[in-house]
């Protein structure tokens, strides 16, 4: 029976921390998209300087976590968001407005994508 409780609190602390880690993915994910969009806005209005911030401020957030994602994430998406990353930033630098919109928008779809690949939903388990 004690074997039982240790399974059942082992089983238990992995769901938590499934939680824990969903939940804390999405924020990080919302603030991502977030600075990607007002990068976009703001290179919209030609304000390029800006949208370069906002974009380096968006890889920097993605830099300080990349240990935790790289453990808990597949390496292809990691390393296909820190490829979107270069690509936005030096087609920021080109000042191609249509490319640069095209390659944020994959941007940002890849990193939608990420924490969606990670709730619990029953596609996801089967």
């Amino acid at each position: 029976m004690k074997r039982l409780w240790i399974a059942i609190a082992l089983l238990g602390a992995i769901f938590a921390g499934t939680l824990l880690h969903v939940h804390s993915l999405h924020g990080f994910t919302d603030t991502l998209g977030s600075l990607l969009e007002q990068a976009q806005a703001q290179a919209e209005a030609e304000d390029w300087t800006q949208a370069h911030a906002l974009t380096v401020q968006a890889q920097e957030a993605w830099a300080e976590r990349d240990v935790y994602l790289h453990v808990l994430l597949r390496h292809g998406d990691t390393d296909a968001i820190y490829a979107g990353f270069r690509e936005t930033l030096a087609l920021l630098d080109s000042r191609e407005y249509g490319e640069y919109a095209a390659s944020n928008a994959r941007l940002l779809t890849q990193i939608e994508l990420l924490y969606e690949a990670e709730q619990l939903t029953l596609k996801n388990i089967f």
